[in-house]
């Protein structure tokens, strides 16, 4: 998991208004109805469900310890959905006590490994990387008007990467996968064969399969992978990657046809999947 600065996520709580503007502006929906979509529940269920419920955020601070306005950033995208939330004043296990005895519904807590929504009440557990991926796949069938049937590159094949993967076949995506370590693109291809019954292919030049793909999600933690000269008119890029594989020059050239935030989409997908009864 891509390690967050406190620069990356300081203005999300004061920004997230005219974020909701942007997303509009590029998707047709909000943070909440992408994230409604990628959870598959609807945003009337979800806001009958979300105001009855409480959020409790902890604070962690094993490993390499707590990033600066983390927890703040978390709870602002919560409230933000509608959700009653708090920030623990416990960290680590007496935080989790803490969010016990006032009676939280969803427990949000972060470390260096796992970053979790956990739904005390249904014995569900929601993983950032898999809501992440889910999220930014949702977003990118919005913005692009369906991906049924069209070619989709992803790259990276970590757990964000691999959760993107398996969402585009179930939309009936075509997809095909770069990793800069091959042997992690077979590693994903093979348990796409064995959760989705599908193939997908593995490109094994950089270069050339940006050439040849119009639609990307860009879920490699690498910089500057993505140049001006790969980004035409119909390219839309969904980027969930830290820090943006995108050029200033790239970022200038694809304007609105490109989805990206530090923690806003993933938060909020963990949230509406956590409320979302149907799913396991």
């Amino acid at each position: 998991m891509t390690r967050l600065t406190t620069a990356d996520i300081r203005t999300i709580a004061d920004d997230l208004a005219d974020y909701d503007g942007d997303l509009v502006a590029g998707t047709g929906h909000s943070l909440k109805g992408i994230a409604c979509r990628a959870a598959g529940i609807s945003e009337a269920q979800f806001n009958k469900t979300v105001g009855t419920l409480m959020v409790a955020v902890i604070p962690v601070t094993s490993g390499e310890g707590l990033i600066g306005k983390f927890c703040d950033a978390v709870k602002s995208i919560s409230c933000h959905l509608g959700a009653n939330t708090f920030i623990t004043q416990a960290t680590d296990v007496a935080g989790l006590a803490e969010a016990f005895e006032k009676n939280a519904d969803i427990v949000l807590m972060s470390d260096d490994d796992r970053f979790i929504a956990l739904h005390v009440k249904r014995y569900r557990v929601i993983d950032n990387a898999d809501a992440t991926g889910n999220g930014y796949v949702a977003g990118l069938n919005l913005m692009t008007g369906g991906l049924k049937e069209r070619d989709v590159l992803v790259i990276g094949c970590g757990p964000v990467g691999l959760a993107a993967a398996e969402s585009l076949i179930r939309m009936g995506a075509r997809v095909s996968v770069y990793d800069i370590d091959l042997s992690n693109s077979q590693d994903l291809a093979a348990k796409i064969k064995s959760v989705c019954n599908s193939d997908i292919l593995i490109e094994n030049d950089l270069e050339t399969t940006l050439s040849e793909h119009r639609l990307i999600v860009d879920a490699s933690p690498a910089v500057d992978i993505i140049q001006a000269h790969h980004i035409t008119p119909d390219t839309y890029i969904s980027a969930p990657g830290v820090p943006l594989g995108l050029s200033d020059q790239a970022r200038l050239k694809i304007s609105n046809r490109l989805l990206h935030d530090p923690l806003q989409i993933g938060v909020a997908t963990m949230i509406t999947c956590a409320c979302n009864p149907k799913v396991a």
